[in-house]
């Protein structure tokens, strides 16, 4: 099978993707941003930042600006690129090999909802799946990391 340079600089199969590598490794780090923080300890942080020490910023909030910006993003997505990126969760959730990603892809698309943020950011460990899923590819966002951190 031919394999391609993909600009991450891994040699890896063609993939049938319709969502950009850049797109689904924006998610992963966006995510990991979202998984650092941790339970709400003051569910109405009404004082002052500074006399809180800012711990308010580390916890999860209803009106999170990760989450929000999350959803905006996944909601913007054309059809296949969501459809994409479920099937690229379960195929890192599962570790399953590249083979899988037709039938992974497949069941996706039956499974396709308008809840598509809801049901991803709903998952601890989004991050790592959807990390493992384009891995599973031959695909890295290393350098898209390196370049954003």
């Amino acid at each position: 099978m031919p394999h391609r340079v993909h600009e991450f600089g891994a040699a890896a199969p063609q993939p049938a993707l319709t969502i950009s590598p850049e797109k689904v490794c924006f998610i992963i780090v966006k995510a990991r941003e979202f998984d650092a923080k941790d339970a709400t300890t003051e569910p109405d942080p009404g004082s002052n930042p500074t006399d809180d020490k800012g711990i308010a910023v580390l916890e999860e909030h209803g009106d999170d600006p990760v989450v929000e910006e999350l959803t905006s993003f996944i909601d913007a997505l054309l059809e296949d690129e969501q459809i994409d990126l479920v099937a690229l969760v379960w195929l890192g959730r599962d570790a399953t090999g590249a083979g899988d990603w037709p039938e992974a892809r497949r069941e996706a698309a039956r499974a396709h909802n308008e809840r598509t943020a809801g049901y991803l950011l709903g998952m601890p460990m989004l991050a790592d799946f959807l990390e493992e899923g384009i891995s599973v590819l031959g695909l890295s966002c290393e350098e898209f990391e390196i370049g954003r951190l």
